[in-house]
């Protein structure tokens, strides 16, 4: 078959577009997330990071150019030589796929929860896959994710995700070629429903409706969003996460939850952008009204480089050349003021644990036993371009947050890990 496929999705955030439906009073649906840290590969954890932001905010740059049948094959050379690294530490749920025969065992999937793409698909490992309720869709699926890609059949089947809780005609890639992935069968979309313009061909101006979208919509939830709480730990590998469909769980955070609408400036308005400033003690790094975004799919916490030269400045931190990371010494750990993200009138505050990576897996990203590396990044661009910061992992591993598509907003709140001492 010859192929000819666009690899970026071409976004624009419009909100929900499927119709609401009968609410039907059912209970979350609760998943275990499973922390891992890709140790093979994650010495180029920045640049990772980077590139995956450099295609967050590529492919919003080409939406106001929709693809076509001519320019297909050349978008699809450029994106898939954006260098694919593994990914590097991610969380991951697992999930069946199809329904099993008399003669096959269900199809487990392990699948990494990414809220900055909406596609879900799978067959990056060796799982196969058999069922007997898979429906050929006859469209081809390609996304470009910066640290990696994937290029398969677009099918409907059975998803699922509890007892009880099986979403059906649910539209998946499966993959026949995937780059960039290891250990995991390939990604839980969570981003909104329009990322997901222009990853089929010939279907180019369809988007595929996400599993939140098909659990709402056939009634199996009553809220329309999802509840993410990450837990930073100095484990590589390790059940410490817990993915909610259809609610929130206050079990896992403490106090109330800050919701913030979805930002209206572009690139940051087509993931679940946000505006927030950003202060190191006492000193401003960013503006209030700076937008970026909220994503699982980031390691770091990446900032616009003019603050990032400020933050660097005011830490006396130095550039380490073998894990690309900044690094103090411990009189500088010592001086460490807290980061304050100030979001919607609350501040979610960082102590200086927070801000560095766990010192127990330092070796794990090619870096010296006992030095102090740091999680804030450079994002590569400066101030002012629509999206200039990335409150990734470094960020979600200390807080609770809430991705709310009925109500175009995302909610964050602290949790019983947010003050805690981990890293050092």
């Amino acid at each position: 078959m010859h192929l000819t496929v666009d690899l970026s999705a071409a976004v624009i955030f419009a909100g929900a577009v499927m119709a609401s439906p009968v609410l039907i009073s059912k209970s979350p649906v609760t998943l275990s997330l499973s922390r891992r840290v890709n140790t093979t590969s994650i010495h180029n954890l920045v640049r990772h990071d980077q590139s995956r932001a450099k295609q967050l905010r590529f492919a919003t740059a080409r939406s106001s150019s929709p693809p076509d049948a001519s320019n297909f094959s050349k978008q699809r050379k450029d994106d898939v030589n954006v260098p694919a690294d593994n990914q590097a530490v991610s969380y991951v749920a697992s999930l069946e796929i199809g329904t099993p025969s008399s003669t096959s065992r269900p199809n487990t999937f392990s699948l990494i929860v990414d809220t900055g793409s909406s596609n879900t698909w799978f067959g990056a490992g060796t799982t196969k896959y058999i069922s007997g309720t898979a429906e050929q869709d006859y469209d081809l699926v390609a996304v470009q994710y910066g640290s990696g890609y994937f290029i398969g059949d677009e099918i409907h089947d059975v998803v699922t995700l509890a007892p009880g809780f099986n979403v059906s005609n649910q539209s998946l890639g499966k993959s026949f070629l995937a780059k960039g992935f290891s250990d995991v069968d390939g990604i839980l979309g969570l981003g909104p429903t329009q990322l997901t313009k222009g990853t089929l061909y010939p279907s180019v101006n369809d988007v595929i409706p996400t599993i939140m979208d098909n659990l709402y919509n056939q009634g199996l939830v009553s809220n329309y969003e999802v509840g993410i709480f990450f837990e930073a730990t100095t484990d590589t590998n390790v059940s410490n996460g817990q993915l909610t469909f259809g609610g929130t769980d206050p079990s896992k955070h403490m106090g109330d939850i800050t919701y913030t609408p979805i930002t209206s400036i572009s690139p940051a308005s087509a993931y679940w952008g946000i505006t927030q400033s950003l202060s190191y003690g006492n000193l401003n790094i960013l503006s209030p009204g700076t937008p970026g975004i909220v994503d699982t799919g980031t390691t770091l916490i990446l900032i616009a480089t003019d603050a990032f030269q400020k933050y660097t400045s005011a830490t006396g931190a130095t550039f380490d050349g073998a894990t690309g990371l900044l690094t103090i010494t411990l009189a500088q750990y010592k001086n460490l003021q807290n980061l304050i993200f100030h979001i919607e009138g609350t501040d979610f505050t960082l102590i200086p644990d927070a801000q560095i990576w766990p010192r127990a897996l330092n070796q794990d990203i090619g870096g010296i036993t006992g030095s102090i590396y740091l999680v804030i990044g450079d994002l590569g661009e400066l101030s002012g371009a629509g999206l200039d910061f990335i409150n990734g992992l470094g960020f979600l591993e200390r807080f609770y947050s809430v991705f709310d598509t009925g109500n175009k907003r995302v909610g964050l709140a602290p949790t019983s890990i947010t003050t805690r001492i981990i890293n050092f």
